[in-house]
């Protein structure tokens, strides 16, 4: 067997690149890590030393304080202490922006893609989340890396960031062995979670996104791509658009530009009607820092393209 005439990017080369980036920083600012993974901080509880400016991480310290005083969440991953963790990487990009009140270089990068921002003050939070739209009353909701918006109860965009991963979350229940994966399009009782009440299929229904060429797959697009659904859902469901904000060295999600036909958001968005295409947009980590270092006001993107091995 030739494997050697591949002609398309494998993804492990990709992660496994920036792994050593991430080894030789911690390993530079002599922080303590996981002995076979030189990648991951030793401790979640040195998620910090992660986080390229302090005032970021007395930030997001703030906001959990007070998200968990009005006893509501604010997830932060598992993993927030992996040198290449999304979370982290989206705490390191923006999070600057939010606490030094500048998010020009954010404008600028979303309006480069063919978005309108908004007029008025503009607001961007980490870790939105609306337990009305879908009816998650019990358990974790469906949460939003990052929306920004003049009325942040109702976001212009809602941001998923990725970095390394490989895919968007699947259905637990799918997972666990609770489903055997058939489309319930066609019948919504087959559904387990509309049985208990969420509202994913009839928003599914109310936007359209069942009216085409899902309706004729004969397994549920819920059991491998239910973060993503669920995310479009949300967004289209509070008028807003959907952002993918991902590493345009990362062969998953888009391979090479745009304009390809191969990666997974080019899969996922031929499964959805076009009249909604303008809904979901990419938008590259690269665009984001290239904005930031123009505006000449932000001496840390250094920090950053360094630390996530941009320019290698």
């Amino acid at each position: 067997m030739n494997k050697t005439n591949w002609s398309f990017p494998r993804h492990i080369h990709y992660e496994r690149a920036l792994r050593d980036v991430a080894a030789k920083r911690f390993l530079e600012k002599n922080y303590p890590v996981r002995q076979k993974m030189k990648y991951i901080l030793a401790s979640r509880d040195d998620w910090r030393k992660n986080i390229i400016l302090p005032e970021v991480a007395s930030y997001i310290d703030d906001q959990k304080a007070k998200h968990e005083q009005a006893k509501l969440s604010y997830p932060l991953h598992r993993y927030l202490h992996h040198g290449l963790s999304s979370q982290a990487m989206l705490f390191n990009l923006v999070g600057p922006l939010i606490v030094r009140n500048d998010l020009e270089p954010l404008k600028s990068s979303i309006v480069g893609i063919g978005l309108e921002w908004p007029d008025g003050e503009v607001k961007a939070v980490f870790e939105f989340e609306n337990r009305e739209v879908f009816r998650e009353f019990q358990g974790q909701p469906t949460s939003i890396d990052l929306v920004i918006g003049e009325n942040l109860k109702k976001p212009n965009f809602f941001v998923e960031s990725k970095f390394v991963e490989k895919e968007f979350g699947g259905c637990s229940l799918f997972e666990k062995g609770d489903c055997d994966g058939r489309n319930p399009a066609s019948d919504f009782a087959a559904c387990y979670l509309h049985h208990i009440g969420r509202q994913y299929w009839v928003l599914m229904k109310k936007h359209g996104l069942i009216n085409g060429p899902l309706a004729k797959e004969s397994t549920c697009i819920m059991a491998g791509y239910y973060q993503f659904f669920r995310e479009v859902l949300m967004t289209l469901e509070l008028g807003g658009v959907f952002v993918l904000l991902c590493d345009s060295r990362s062969p998953t999600f888009v391979y090479q530009d745009r304009s390809s036909s191969r990666g997974l958001m080019p899969f996922l968005l031929s499964l959805i009607p076009g009249h909604l295409h303008s809904k979901i947009k990419i938008l590259y980590i690269q665009e984001v820092v290239e904005a930031i270092r123009e505006s000449g006001r932000h001496v840390w993107i250094g920090e950053f393209e360094k630390k996530y091995g941009l320019g290698c």
